[in-house]
């Protein structure tokens, strides 16, 4: 059982929020699916878990707590890396709080955590290769989330911290026939930046950042073999076609087709951990579409039980140290 007490405090800096971004857009070739939500949503929601993860190996690099990583198990994402404590494989479950009023809430009481559930996806719990004395750690991010095209622009004028992006169809991001797109060619309406990342013959992620003139085709020879995503770095992106000769097709993204993927992160709150072991045998079943205290509506079914049922972090480390 945990108190109050035992929730470790971090903080969330850009860094972190950078960190995340990079990782969810080198995610979007391979694992990246949406399960049930906006494409953008869940982006922002990637986003947040890796930020938590790289918050959590800086605070046991910075407070001496021994650690390995190792090649993620493949249920838990391309290209992931865990962290290993006391050979203890770790698997981080993070939760995005965003709506204002609950965050408050938290900030102020940080003991209505210890009400919430600690969820797992129940397919990821009954995945093969995972061993009982693996741990799951479970963690909160507090952090504000603009959408809304009139906070967008409020966001702009202020010169807030924004990432705007467009995914691209599947048939561009994961093409059935492994060929080259060709020389490809960009027109924008507005004058812009614009990066373009996707893989190339070999299925290495690579980007390519090119400035686009106000009405004028611009050819981009950079050996794409697929094309994950625009990433407009103009404050307020333009309206802006992209042809391939080999596909035959001008993809056309509109000015509302852009999705703001950053998140204002203010706080990371460790909570606790759980064994595998003792997680399955104290674990009640939610159904999806559940309102549980983190979402308005589950997605998946989960496992679950009381952040309160959790063990402390503390101990944890202690005890890793002390090997």
């Amino acid at each position: 059982m945990i108190t109050p007490s035992d929730i470790l405090h971090l903080s969330c800096t850009h860094d972190l929020i950078q960190g995340g971004i990079a990782y969810a857009l080198c995610s979007l070739p391979f694992n990246f699916q949406s399960g049930g939500r906006s494409t953008y949503d869940r982006l922002r929601q990637v986003v947040s878990e890796a930020a938590v993860e790289i918050a959590f190996r800086r605070y046991l690099s910075e407070h001496g707590i021994p650690f390995d990583v190792k090649a993620a198990l493949p249920f838990t994402g391309h290209e992931r890396y865990d962290v290993i404590l006391g050979r203890r494989r770790c698997e981080i479950k993070s939760f995005l709080i965003s709506d204002r009023e609950q965050m408050t809430q938290i900030r102020k009481d940080p003991e209505l955590l210890l009400k919430a559930p600690a969820l797992v996806a129940s397919d990821q719990h009954a995945a093969e290769g995972a061993s009982p004395r693996d741990l799951y750690l479970f963690a909160f991010l507090l952090a504000e989330v603009t959408v809304t095209r009139d906070k967008l622009q409020s966001l702009i004028e202020e010169k807030q911290p924004h990432y705007f992006i467009h995914v691209m169809p599947e048939a561009w991001n994961r093409p059935t026939r492994w060929n080259p797109l060709g020389t490809l060619v960009l027109k924008s309406e507005e004058a812009q930046t614009i990066e373009l990342g996707g893989q190339d013959a070999g299925g290495v992620m690579r980007t390519c950042r090119v400035e686009l003139p106000a009405r004028r085709r611009v050819e981009i020879a950079n050996g794409f073999f697929s094309l994950s995503y625009l990433h407009a770095q103009s404050a307020c992106p333009a309206r802006i076609g992209v042809h391939s000769p080999v596909r035959r097709e001008t993809y056309l993204i509109e000015e509302p087709d852009w999705g703001n993927i950053w998140v204002s992160g203010t706080d990371v709150l460790l909570v606790g951990y759980s064994t595998r072991e003792e997680f399955r045998h104290g674990a009640s079943f939610i159904p999806a579409g559940a309102r549980v205290f983190q979402y308005r509506q589950t997605q998946v079914k989960n496992l679950a039980i009381p952040v309160s049922e959790l063990r402390s972090l503390s101990e944890l480390f202690e005890r890793v140290k002390a090997v």
